[in-house]
């Protein structure tokens, strides 16, 4: 299997489990998640970045800029995924943010399956880009790099989840390179109009 999962950090995971322990899933508003017989088991941690594509229209030399906002768990039930829970880092350290479900859940699994299929070995992670509504599949080149740090390199493939911004296909393969000067064009504002006055 060419993805090289990283271990999220403990308290990260501790915080997960003390949640899938305490009311906080019966409290949840995940159906799924809620209605599940059997034991609950956090998997596939991923590290959830952030690129603010705004600070991407004017590049700054080198690579773009991420930020670390959370890791993500897949929490299985029996075989399948239910729902998905998120963590951030607070001044106490990680903890346990929310419990979710709905398309993004069944669209990391499905893009981890297909990269699981590449001959190339892959770091996984998360790239939300808030200002499209856009969750993608990050899959950094580098399997050892230090998860919570580094930017997409040119080369580093982005596979956008589903539901995808319109004419953006999900679950397509983009090189970085490719794909940041799209999203950055998408949030540009309209150029100014000359007064004719």
């Amino acid at each position: 299997m060419p993805l090289h999962v990283s271990q999220a950090p403990a308290p990260a995971l501790r915080s997960v489990l003390m949640a899938l322990g305490s009311t906080a899933v019966r409290e949840a508003h995940t159906p799924a998640l809620r209605s599940v017989q059997g034991p609950l088991s956090p998997e596939l941690p991923l590290p959830v970045h952030v690129l603010d594509v705004r600070d991407q229209i004017v590049p700054p030399a080198g690579a773009p800029r991420t930020r670390l906002a959370g890791w993500r768990f897949l929490i299985r039930g029996g075989d399948r995924p239910v729902a998905a829970a998120d963590t951030r880092l607070t001044p106490d350290g990680w903890s346990f943010s929310h419990f979710f479900e709905g398309p993004y859940l069944a669209s990391t699994e499905r893009a981890l399956r297909q990269a699981e299929t590449m001959t190339t070995p892959y770091q996984p992670r998360l790239l939300s880009v808030p200002e499209l509504y856009m969750l993608t599949l990050w899959l950094h080149a580098d399997p050892d790099a230090d998860p919570a740090a580094g930017s997409p390199a040119p080369t580093d493939l982005l596979v956008p989840l589903a539901p995808a911004p319109p004419g953006i296909a999900a679950h397509f393969p983009y090189r970085v390179a490719d794909l940041l000067p799209v999203l950055t064009l998408r949030v540009a504002p309209p150029p100014l109009l000359e007064s004719t006055a």
